[in-house]
């Protein structure tokens, strides 16, 4: 279980490192987010995989993986609608292919990787701590 929480740890950080870098592109390329997409960002794909690393540290891996998961699992079906299938300019054909563009696009294929693998790695670790812990009663 401690190799999944460290490997669930780098995910979150190397996704927290990527959705800062793509902020930085919607900053730069002008792309705006209305209020409640910016709540969700905020809440979903960045504080809350954040608070599941902290409670994968804090010995709490139950809450954090789950957290981690669901988390995971928003921020990449968000992501993936956004910026792969609705028009609009947060979509990745809307932007140039150079510059702050490529840095948009390349950023958000990442995110959708880093939260897929962040699926991945909460779903493991759950099934992993529900073997543990049937083999344990």
């Amino acid at each position: 279980m401690q190799k999944l929480a460290g490997f669930a740890l780098a995910t979150i950080a190397l996704h927290a490192a990527v959705a800062l870098v793509h902020g930085s592109a919607h900053v730069h390329l002008g792309i705006g987010l209305s209020h409640w997409q910016y709540t969700y960002v905020m809440a979903v794909i960045v504080v809350a995989p954040l608070l599941a690393g902290i409670l994968l540290l804090a010995r709490q891996a139950g809450a954090g993986v789950i957290l981690l998961a669901v988390s995971m699992v928003g921020a990449l079906l968000f992501g993936a609608y956004y910026h792969f299938v609705a028009g609009g300019a947060d979509n990745i054909a809307s932007v140039a292919a150079s510059g702050w563009g490529a840095v948009f696009r390349w950023t958000s294929v990442l995110l959708a990787l880093t939260e897929a693998v962040g699926v991945w790695a909460g779903l493991h670790a759950l099934h992993a701590r529900s073997r543990t812990t049937v083999a344990h009663s």
